[in-house]
């Protein structure tokens, strides 16, 4: 939870002009605010809420870095404050506040919904503090004192995009001396009955600049009556676009976003659906202008620019702006197969492309949504790329905001009722309750999420016991209703009601894995009765599963991989039958041609479960396979971000037909967790790092590995390189950090004990 955040009394809620429809959106309204600064202020502080998304300017300079802002709660409940530093901005005499003031998630489109939400119109609460020299405090606060007016952002939606007429901008507007006559005073707006706190999450940022790829393409095309400029930034991405234009005044731009490209070279957006995803912009006239819009992002690689071809026009300079949320970076990883290198940077560009304030399943669509499921199956890698904990902090409060009286946790968060709102998320989604705190324990040593999240799991652990659980098995199909997504996007007809892997199969997997962590929880809270309670009912869900799904010679009933891997990674068998599970689980891939059938659940667990039963060879051979469904074959196809689909295109079939074709969606990205921790070898031994596994285990064609990962300790890092009949390791240990070395089956080195600092150590096979 953030720390709670006040205002003085005086500050107002004031709100936009406008508040536009359920389909369509209005011009964006503009304040401004003149005040007086005693010549010795040492201090300035601009504190903001908004209901919607907000910029500010202090005599004509953009306060700040931040877009986006505040970012996205379930605004009933809660919205998060910014404060910013604006003395510097400051001078003795008149200065002026200017604020826009956007629709953002508050009063926009949210995926497929109507406008409006949460609200009819977004508004705002401001406060600046100054103090002087001598220690007086005066405020400047937000009240209908302030001037208003609508000007050129004629529409701003974060799904549809925005419009811009630079004809109507007022120069100087956030400036001393400014004549607002012709504006109005700002209605009031009534203050809402929620918590106003600090964001323990980071906020989005502007983080990388792309130059086009191929800039010839400035130079515009002719396209019936128009102009048109298409442009490739050579990377996917969620952002926008920043262009510097000089042509006549009143031409207007029209800017289309998209991931890829059709056969016959023009920009494809059918999977878009209902997300415009288009910018305009209108010139001002005169000398070169430059533009960004300020309330919208986009996902896509691809941009056209388009415009009349009567207007005069000329592209100076075109750049796209990638967008995501303030994480340090922490790890790397590179081996000696070029595909799989670009595989990891794939993964790493799928969270950067939908870790924007949530985690979004993707950003191009009219979806852009906190899909539980997506989450729950990436967290881990995503610690392993980007320092998450404050986002994923920020993530599970919204998570906590939206669970149901009952304890239900719906399958989207923030829960914005889109695709049904069923009233769970149903397996392997609303888990992401339990896994998602938990993997922060784990990776950071991090006890103060599981206290903040301890009752929120145990109440959706009771509703699955009285609501979806029948003789200890989660979505007994007695129980009748919906039972969750499945393997969604499986291979084998798993993501259907019918075919693939049971559903209550999957459900009562993620029912025993929830009692797990609830009982570890617990333990390490001190609830020590509440601890003996789910182990104890862990076991029973064990023995359940058992009992409904396993075979006396260890063989699932209705067998599939991700059957099999879940059953193997979630230690649901005996010990005694784990190999012949495996061996099965071998069999069926061999049997598919060294191919997954696996969707979003069985996935991210097949190689582990693979390397756990002594069949290393079968899980490289998964993951160097080129052919679809793999890993590579989007690689090898030239993509740079994780598909949502296996066969999103294929030479054969082109696109996938359906409007559900994101080309940038992080879930089976999740692999990227055991190439840094097994064909690296840099793993997890104790939360937070305390202890590291060094275990490399080369296979496939690789010849050499490395990771690299800021642990909460310090760095950590491994690299290996085969040579003939030797294995090369250097190892780095972080400060008080225990590590040990497990060499691959077949390899000795001399005995070594790994304190902090690098070590070099060469490993030989033993004779045969």
């Amino acid at each position: 939870m953030g720390e709670a955040v006040a205002f003085g009394s005086e500050a107002r809620w004031i709100g936009a002009v406008l508040s536009g429809g359920a389909k369509t959106g209005v011009p964006a309204s503009w304040f401004r605010k003149s005040f007086a600064v005693p010549a010795d202020v040492r201090r300035a502080t601009l504190r903001v809420a908004a209901l919607g998304l907000y910029e500010c300017e202090v005599n004509g300079t953009v306060v700040g870095d931040l877009v986006l802002a505040p970012g996205w709660t379930d605004y009933a409940k809660r919205v998060y404050v910014q404060d910013h530093d604006v003395t510097a901005h400051l001078q003795a005499g008149e200065n002026v506040i200017g604020l826009v003031l956007g629709d953002g998630w508050y009063c926009g489109h949210i995926a497929n919904n109507d406008r409006q939400l949460y609200g009819q119109r977004p508004q705002f609460l401001l406060e600046l503090t100054l103090e002087t020299a001598a220690g007086r405090m005066s405020r400047v606060v937000s009240d209908s004192s302030w001037r208003v007016a609508v000007g050129p952002l004629l529409e701003n939606d974060l799904i549809m995009g925005e419009d811009y007429d630079a004809r109507l901008e007022w120069p100087g507007w956030s400036r001393a001396g400014f004549d607002d006559a012709a504006w109005q005073a700002a209605p009031l707006a009534a203050a809402p009955e929620i918590a106003l706190e600090v964001s323990p999450g980071p906020p989005v940022r502007r983080q990388e600049i792309f130059e086009p790829v191929n800039p010839a393409a400035l130079q515009p095309r002719q396209v019936g009556r128009g102009c048109a400029c298409l442009l490739d930034f050579g990377q996917n991405m969620s952002g926008r676009i920043r262009l510097t234009v000089r042509g006549a005044r009143g031409a207007s731009l029209k800017i289309r976003h998209g991931e890829m490209l059709t056969a016959n070279g023009e920009l494809y957006t059918q999977n878009l659906r209902s997300a415009r995803a288009t910018d305009y912009y209108t010139l001002r006239g005169g000398e070169p202008e430059t533009w960004e819009p300020r309330f919208t992002f986009h996902g896509f690689r691809y941009a056209e620019i388009s415009w009349d071809s009567r207007a005069e026009v000329v592209l100076e300079k075109v750049v796209a702006l990638a967008l995501y949320s303030d994480m340090p970076p922490t790890g790397h990883f590179a081996c000696s197969h070029p595909l799989l290198n670009q595989l990891a940077s794939n993964i790493h560009w799928g969270l950067k492309g939908n870790f924007l304030d949530i985690p979004t399943d993707c950003p191009q669509r009219d979806e852009r949504l906190g899909w539980t499921g997506d989450a729950q199956v990436f967290i881990r890698t995503a610690t392993l790329h980007r320092d998450a904990r404050g986002f994923f902090h920020k993530w599970l409060q919204d998570m906590r905001d939206a669970q149901r009286a009952n304890g239900a946790i719906p399958m989207i968060i923030p829960n914005s009722r889109s695709f049904g709102d069923r009233e769970d998320g149903g397996p392997a989604w609303s888990d992401a309750v339990y896994i998602c705190p938990w993997v922060i324990y784990e990776q950071y040593g991090d006890t103060d999420i599981l206290a903040a999240h301890y009752d929120c799991m145990r109440r959706h652990f009771d509703y699955l016991t009285q609501h979806r659980v029948r003789d200890l098995i989660r979505e007994h199909p007695d129980i009748g209703g919906w039972q969750g997504f499945g393997d969604w996007l499986a291979q084998d007809g798993s993501g259907k009601t019918t075919g693939g892997t049971p559903h209550d199969l999957i459900g009562t997997a993620y029912y025993a894995e929830a009692a797990r962590i609830l009982g570890e929880s617990a333990a390490l809270l001190g609830k020590t009765d509440d601890a003996a309670h789910y182990r104890a009912t862990r076991a029973r869900i064990v023995g359940a599963f058992q009992r409904r799904f396993l075979t006396t010679d260890g063989l699932l009933f209705g067998g599939t991989q991700t059957a099999y891997a879940m059953a193997l990674q979630f230690d649901l068998l005996p010990a005694a039958l784990r190999g012949a599970a495996g061996a099965e689980l071998a069999r069926l891939i061999r049997a598919n041609g060294l191919r997954m059938s696996t969707g979003f659940v069985g996935t991210p667990q097949i190689l582990h479960a693979l390397e756990a039963t002594g069949h290393l060879d079968v899980a490289y051979a998964l993951l160097e396979q080129t052919e679809c469904p793999s890993w590579l074959f989007s690689v090898k196809h030239g993509a740079t971000t994780i598909w949502e689909r296996w066969d999103s295109w294929t030479p054969e079939k082109g696109f996938d037909p359906r409007g559900m074709n994101s080309f940038n969606h992080y879930a089976y990205g999740a692999v990227g967790e055991w190439m840094f921790s097994t064909v690296a070898g840099l793993a997890l031994a104790a939360p937070g790092y305390a202890r590291i596994l060094f275990k490399p285990r080369p296979g496939g064609s690789l010849t050499s590995a490395s990771a690299r990962l800021q642990t909460p300790r310090g760095e950590a890092a491994i690299a290996w390189t085969l040579e003939g009949e030797s294995l090369r390791l250097e190892l780095t240990v972080p400060p008080d950090t225990g590590a040990e070395l497990s060499l691959p089956d077949g390899w000795t080195a001399p005995a070594i004990r790994l304190v902090p600092g690098t070590h070099e150590i060469v490993a030989a096979k033993r004779p045969q």
